[in-house]
């Protein structure tokens, strides 16, 4: 054991949300926890669909998976989806605001199901399910994810440990400098790192952090942004933002779709740095698909625990000038 020299940063213990000893793995990203998924169930092919981030998908052809795709409709419900005997399928819980119950209801119809949780992860893991975790969407860590299921902790001691700390400098200077220059450049560099990597044990750095963090306030903090989001721009919405939802969800974020292409530049403008996910579709399905629509019109908007009501009145008077006026 060490002891004495330079005093380094300290966090609480004793708080990890998934704090189990059985059927848990800590890895290092969402993808690598998605394929580790597909292995605990002993299948090689995966249905995966279309309305997803590509970076899983390419992981998984990286490690010799065979991936079938599916469609979504308008309410998020799959279609042809043909499983075989012996392959897995994942369903998304789509932006943290699909139920527990929904998510059940999709998984009662499949076998060898993969519940995909980055964007919710608070919806507690399913039975008979293999239940994944991404840590950096909710927390401010630089990488790290869970898998929760049956044996779940099959094969991690085959996997090497992760080292985050070489390349998580950017959450520091994101506290000093902001999210631009510097900060946003080495976190491109952290990005770069988890691309490159293969599946690993959960960096010390990441586990400290997660055993150190208040989730009750992130859980009420995000809950309380939602439903202020859902008073300013549910009117605008073109999708039902509470078709699934119940009083358990805890949102990444409130999916704004409104058709106008520059509505991203135009918050970009004013420093609310998100921007259409996986726009890479837009050249991959037909103009008339549901993913098409959604992925060239909707933005994440922010509503996780470091911001308020000012700062969605402020989102508000971007979004609808006139009607403000």
């Amino acid at each position: 054991m060490e002891m004495g020299s330079f005093i380094e940063l300290q966090f609480l213990k004793g708080m990890e949300f998934y704090n189990q000893e059985k059927n848990i793995a800590r890895l290092n990203s969402g993808r690598v926890a998605i394929y580790h998924a597909v292995r605990c169930l002993g299948c090689d092919t995966l249905w995966l669909p279309y309305y997803q981030c590509n970076t899983v998908r390419d992981f998984l052809k990286c490690k010799n998976i065979c991936i079938r795709y599916y469609y979504i409709d308008k309410l998020f419900n799959p279609i042809d989806l043909n499983q075989k005997k012996g392959e897995a399928v994942l369903f998304v819980d789509y932006f943290g605001i699909m139920s527990r119950k929904r998510m059940a209801e999709l998984a009662n119809e499949f076998d060898n199901v993969i519940i995909d949780n980055s964007q919710a992860f608070f919806c507690k893991p399913l039975d008979n399910c293999m239940n994944v975790y991404s840590c950096r969407k909710f927390i401010g860590v630089p990488d790290g994810a869970y898998v929760i299921g049956r044996n779940a902790e099959m094969y991690v001691n085959e996997y090497p440990q992760c080292f985050s700390s070489d390349t998580s400098h950017f959450l520091l200077q994101r506290i000093e400098y902001g999210c631009e220059g510097k900060a946003y450049e080495n976190r491109r560099l952290n990005e770069r790192r988890i691309d490159s990597e293969d599946i690993m044990q959960m960096s010390k750095l990441t586990h400290a952090i997660l055993n150190g963090t208040d989730y009750q306030f992130i859980c009420d903090k995000r809950k309380e942004n939602f439903e202020y989001a859902c008073t300013l721009f549910n009117s605008y919405n073109r999708i039902d933002v509470g078709l699934y939802m119940d009083e358990d969800c805890v949102p990444m974020v409130y999916p704004l779709v409104i058709e106008d292409d520059s509505l991203i530049e135009r918050l970009q403008q004013i420093k609310h740095f998100q921007g259409h996910w996986w726009s890479y579709l837009l050249d991959e399905v037909p103009e008339n698909s549901f993913e098409y629509w959604i992925s060239r019109y909707v933005v994440p908007m922010t509503i996780d625990q470091r911001y308020g009501k000012e700062d969605l009145n402020l989102l508000l008077l971007e979004i609808m000038p006139d009607e403000i006026s």
